[in-house]
């Protein structure tokens, strides 16, 4: 099947529809990129992209390079593009909103700004990775892991639980970095597991008890110097650092919680297409690129060591497989980014 045909059959007619409607976008702008009449995407598209750079150029390099239709990305990071569509409302001339965690997803979702995703995209992802909206998708994931030093802690004295972290015995000896949207997604699930009472007490202890540093890169850093004996993560971190020098986590191991526990969280990456966006076909045709095997292979293979979330492409073969995590089953559209902060600022964390 020739790449015309192929996107026509993704996009779809309601995709030619939502066009025709929406070719002149409500800050006034017409893309200059009205379908074909094959229903094929063409023209531009702008995404916002709070993702990692060098993912996202990939996937955007090679959906440029299939279909002919320019991309252009606005990077940042999660809670600022997410707040930034809500504030641009339906006079965004983005086309595309993608995110690291899906707390920022559900945020412009309230708002009402996304279009339905493309059931034909929809069909690639399995159920577990899409928010009950269906108003965006997961693209990627990554899991919680607790990382340490094996000569500050031995394997005997690693919590069970990320719960565990709130016992006084563990008072200056984990960090984390709780102004970032990674620790915040991380709260947002201990918050949907075990609701708002325990995760405030929670978040209390943790202030007490934990050692607060900037991003998830130097949590591990620190670890590995042996300033602290442990601290909370994304996995990547550790594999990427591992695939170059290892000099940031070459004294650092990782331990992961399964049991479905807050701990094993496995946060989602969102993607969506907006509601205003100039050029709707080519935005889902780009969604639906991202989460088919193509894509998702560029996951696989890259240098993010993220995980692929559709069926039929594995995980990159250093990583622990998705189906050995025992991550707990979470709803993505529930995660309450406001709330979490709201909280984490009261117990003084924010």
């Amino acid at each position: 099947m020739n790449l015309t045909r192929k996107w026509a059959m993704i996009v779809g007619i309601a995709g030619v529809t939502l066009l025709g409607a929406t070719a002149c976008s409500a800050n006034g702008a017409t893309s200059g990129s009205t379908a074909p009449s094959d229903g094929s995407p063409s023209g531009s598209i702008t995404v916002y992209n709070a993702q990692h750079e060098e993912l996202t150029q990939a996937w955007a390099d090679e959906f440029t390079k299939e279909t002919g239709v320019e991309v252009t990305l606005r990077n940042g990071e999660d809670p600022e593009l997410g707040n930034q569509l809500v504030q641009e409302g339906t006079a965004s001339k983005a086309d595309v909103f993608l995110t690291e965690n899906s707390p920022a997803m559900s945020l412009v979702d309230n708002a009402g700004l996304f279009a339905p995703v493309d059931k034909a995209t929809l069909a690639q992802v399995p159920d577990r990775f899409q928010p009950s909206s269906g108003n965006w998708t997961g693209i990627a994931a990554r899991s919680t892991v607790f990382a340490y030093n094996p000569a500050l802690l031995s394997e005997d004295q690693l919590p069970s639980s990320l719960l565990d972290l709130a016992d006084p015995s563990w008072k200056g000896r984990w960090a984390a970095s709780p102004s970032g949207a990674d620790f915040q997604a991380i709260v947002s699930a201990m918050l949907e597991l075990k609701g708002e009472s325990a995760t405030t007490a929670w978040l209390k202890a943790m202030k007490t008890n934990t050692v607060a540093y900037k991003g998830n890169s130097t949590v591990m850093k620190a670890i590995n110097a042996g300033e602290i004996p442990g601290g909370v993560i994304y996995h990547y971190y550790w594999y990427a650092d591992q695939a170059g020098t290892g000099e940031n986590s070459a004294n650092t191991r990782m331990h992961y919680f399964k049991n479905q526990d807050p701990g094993a969280f496995l946060s989602l990456s969102g993607g969506g297409v907006l509601a205003s966006s100039p050029n709707p076909v080519a935005a889902q045709a780009f969604l639906a690129f991202i989460t088919g095997k193509a894509g998702q292979t560029i996951l696989q293979t890259g240098t993010s060591f993220e995980y692929p979330i559709v069926d039929g492409v594995s995980a990159n073969p250093a990583l622990l497989p998705l189906g050995d995590l025992d991550a707990p089953k979470i709803d993505p559209s529930q995660l309450n980014g406001t709330l979490v902060t709201d909280l984490m600022t009261q117990a003084g964390l924010l």
